[in-house]
């Protein structure tokens, strides 16, 4: 059987790898955790991992299932979007092709691990000769805001995340610019329920820390289960990305699912049906472009 390959990238929100790690864990055949040995991050930036981090990752790890990789991350030569896709691609190689190989970040909870396992089981197919089957497999991402008091506020709209790849030949992040295959499984994305300081290293030290907007911020600072309706354009790259709130009156993330389940936030089959028709017929006239091109260089 093809294992489920999952590789978290390690860094200064490591705690919350203990809400990340238990969502994937009972399915995953192998955990690798991404470390930097000279913790920096992308951005050269000093970070440090408490002692009880690794004492909670012994005592959860009860089917020894969890691998730490640790490497120099961080060249000082290289932007930080570079460092990050060296980063995956060194990981992917320790999770190995010819597998399922799924790359979070620490700050990304799958609502349904399990049944995400179920479908890229159907495509297992894929596996067989990755190279000339190139694929992603796209969940979607649920980002949550902030959090406020009785719950917490998240953007009204799902946005796709490459989730899984047969062939990790990363370009930007986890994409690999290949066909995708979109799913309707959706993803909890803890980016910006912390504390404004977190958040302020976190941009300063992620792969996209020359694009933000820099008036986010504002808005940030002032939303609350008040007022969300009134706030727009909240995207902290390009803000028109993220036009509105929305509001869920809990804070235990368990319980999250369920209620975006009752609000009809996954994508619709519909939806879903487009998208992947699109992705087949745009990458199918691909191949048959490189097959001419191949034919006629041959003749």
């Amino acid at each position: 059987m093809k294992k489920i390959q999952v590789g978290f990238l390690v860094s200064y929100d490591y705690e919350l790898l203990k809400n990340a790690i238990p969502k994937v864990y009972s399915e995953a055949d192998t955990i690798f955790l991404a470390i930097d040995k000279y913790r920096r991050t992308w951005n050269g930036s000093a970070f440090e991992i408490a002692p009880s981090f690794f004492e909670w990752l012994k005592n959860f790890d009860s089917e020894n299932k969890i691998t730490l990789f640790e490497e120099q991350f961080y060249l000082p030569n290289l932007t930080t979007m570079q460092c990050e896709v060296r980063e995956r691609q060194l990981l992917a190689k320790q999770m190995g092709i010819g597998h399922w190989i799924i790359q979070l970040d620490a700050d990304e909870y799958p609502v349904d691990f399990k049944a995400f396992v179920k479908t890229l089981r159907k495509y297992d197919s894929f596996l067989n000769n990755p190279k000339s089957n190139k694929i992603q497999i796209a969940t979607f991402l649920v980002n949550i805001y902030k959090f406020v008091d009785g719950g917490f506020l998240y953007i009204d709209e799902p946005t796709k995340c490459m989730t899984a790849t047969n062939f990790p030949n990363y370009k930007v992040g986890r994409k690999t610019k290949e066909r995708i295959i979109y799913t309707k499984h959706l993803m909890l994305h803890e980016t910006l329920s912390r504390d404004e300081e977190e958040l302020k290293f976190k941009f300063e030290n992620w792969g996209h820390n020359k694009e933000v907007n820099p008036d986010f911020f504002k808005k940030w600072k002032i939303a609350n289960s008040k007022n969300y309706k009134e706030l727009t354009d909240l995207f902290y790259l390009e803000p028109h990305k993220w036009k509105k709130l929305n509001f869920i009156n809990t804070e235990d993330l368990n319980k999250v699912g369920i209620k975006l389940k009752a609000n009809n936030f996954a994508p619709s089959n519909w939806f879903l049906l487009k998208k992947n028709f699109g992705q087949w017929f745009k990458h199918l006239k691909v191949f048959k472009a490189k097959q001419k091109k191949e034919f006629e260089t041959y003749f």
